[in-house]
């Protein structure tokens, strides 16, 4: 039997991480975070000093043996990096940004495309990123596209920041996720856009419960729960 894969795509501070996160300790099946290989990949090129300005045969080399995993700490879910969590490293808005960067590049995309595939196993597996029913998984029998306003993104972000003690500015905060979103969906490789078969969920101005509830009933309605 076919282990089903179910994806969550969107732009950055849609909400498609923690919708993700609570599905799969709903269905108890494992969670794939694609952006994190991504900011992993990106951390990881500058600690080593590799440029990500532009696409090389070193960045390249990188993605190909990334020794990235993820593990359960407390109750959530941390990207590893040669066995140590980088989580605090890799979830500012600059680091989502070299991220951006680096999956614009088609040969770190495909170098990174089988690591995915790799992910899937029984009983069932989430997957949460921005091509992941496009290009990663285009056969999976559920797919969702979830998205919010700007400002309300921004918002979202802004309050997250000031829980952790991080100071931000909303404007900028704006100016960077809006540039983001021009870039993710520009690019040659893999754009940022819905799958046809697609579910598109707006989260703007509701709860987080209702948007979990959605999704349930969008998978219960293909048949996959």
């Amino acid at each position: 039997m076919e282990i089903p894969v179910v994806t969550i795509d969107g732009p950055s501070g849609s909400g498609k991480g923690t919708i993700a996160q609570l599905l799969a300790d709903d269905l108890g099946w494992h969670l794939l975070d694609s952006g994190a290989l991504y900011r992993v990949l990106a951390y990881a090129a500058q600690q080593q000093g590799i440029s990500i300005e532009a696409e090389s045969a070193e960045l390249v080399s990188l993605a190909e043996a990334l020794p990235v995993s993820f593990s359960t700490i407390d109750g959530a879910t941390h990207a590893m990096l040669d066995g140590q969590s980088v989580e605090a490293h890799i979830r500012t808005e600059t680091a989502g940004n070299a991220a951006s960067k680096v999956a614009a590049m088609l040969a770190v995309r495909e170098a990174l495309l089988k690591r995915q595939h790799d992910f899937v196993e029984s009983p069932g597996l989430v997957a949460d990123g921005r091509d992941m029913g496009t290009t990663v998984f285009p056969h999976a029998p559920a797919k969702i596209f979830l998205t919010a306003s700007v400002e309300e993104r921004a918002q979202r972000r802004h309050k997250q920041l000031k829980q952790k003690g991080i100071d931000a500015n909303f404007r900028a905060l704006s100016e960077e996720i809006a540039e983001r979103d021009a870039r993710d969906a520009s690019r040659a490789a893999s754009p940022l856009r819905p799958a046809d078969d697609a579910l598109l969920l707006d989260s703007s101005g509701i709860t987080i419960e209702q948007v979990l509830q959605k999704a349930r009933d969008f998978l219960a309605e293909r048949e996959v729960i």
